[in-house]
């Protein structure tokens, strides 16, 4: 008996918007095919990929991963087992940053992310902000191969470096705003292996002890390489922002606070100097 588009979401185990994910996928078809095409054959080598796909899937494997992608503010991202998924919850940086240009009178503000990964974020503003000069680094040339890649697909202008935090740009360098999405889980979180974290790159998770290293080495870092009046916005834990907000007063910034994400979570934590 041929194998059709409707015998193999039939016989698929997974949820139905997942199995159709996975196949239009494979087939590199739009929604609408396969509605259209459910009693067309599938041909051996792309059922087996579809098959392999879904035992991966079962197996605990995230989506973003299978399928190579995931949406974040309104455009498709490549991403790989290097570089962390993408998650909602961080447009909200993209969004505090962007606003902040708006309001900068510069003709070429510039800004720094640190620790891109995929790139999202500094290409996320780079987009919204063509006029700004967007530098963006990671310590893993792996995860810069990512970002680079996601920069020229989209048509975004953005400087990638290798290197640990500040280290990766030269010191004269100065940035109107630094936004960052460090590692901040703890080493204990039991998070860390459920889920899709259990796939995710652990150096992009966690410090490997209270969640706060590379908040506090950012932060510190942050006064020299702003300039007069530049801002510092940082991703944090769900219980990390009285934290973040003693550090960055204790840095020296000013009007520090904490912005809510959609779920009424303190998500960012940011002030100016």
């Amino acid at each position: 008996m041929a194998t059709t588009v409707r015998s193999l979401l039939g016989s698929c185990r997974l949820p139905r918007l997942e199995g159709r994910m996975l196949l239009r996928h494979v087939l590199r078809v739009p929604q609408v095919w396969l509605m259209a095409h459910d009693t067309d054959t599938v041909d051996a080598v792309s059922a087996a990929r579809f098959h392999d796909l879904v035992q991966q899937r079962l197996a605990g494997h995230p989506m973003a991963y299978l399928i190579g992608e995931r949406e974040f503010m309104g455009h498709a991202f490549r991403v790989a087992p290097d570089v962390l998924i993408p998650r909602p919850e961080t447009e909200l940086l993209v969004e505090t940053a962007v606003r902040h240009l708006a309001l900068l009178d510069s003709p070429q503000p510039c800004v720094l992310d640190l620790g891109t990964g995929s790139g999202v974020v500094a290409i996320s503003i780079a987009l919204a902000c063509p006029q700004a000069r967007v530098v963006a680094t990671d310590v893993s040339d792996r995860a810069l191969a990512v970002a680079a890649e996601n920069a020229a697909a989209l048509g975004a202008k953005v400087q990638f470096f290798c290197g640990s935090w500040y280290e990766a740009v030269l010191p004269q360098s100065l940035f109107d705003i630094i936004v960052a999405n460090p590692p901040y889980v703890a080493a204990h979180d039991p998070h860390l292996v459920q889920g899709d974290l259990r796939f995710e790159p652990m150096l992009a998770l966690t410090d490997g002890a209270d969640g706060l290293t590379a908040l506090t080495d950012i932060a510190r870092g942050a006064p020299a390489r702003l300039r007069a009046g530049g801002v510092l916005w940082m991703e944090h834990g769900w219980n990390q922002a009285p934290v973040v907000r003693s550090l960055l007063q204790g840095t020296g910034f000013q009007r520090v606070r904490s912005l809510n994400d959609l779920a009424g979570i303190e998500r960012i934590t940011g002030g100016s100097l």
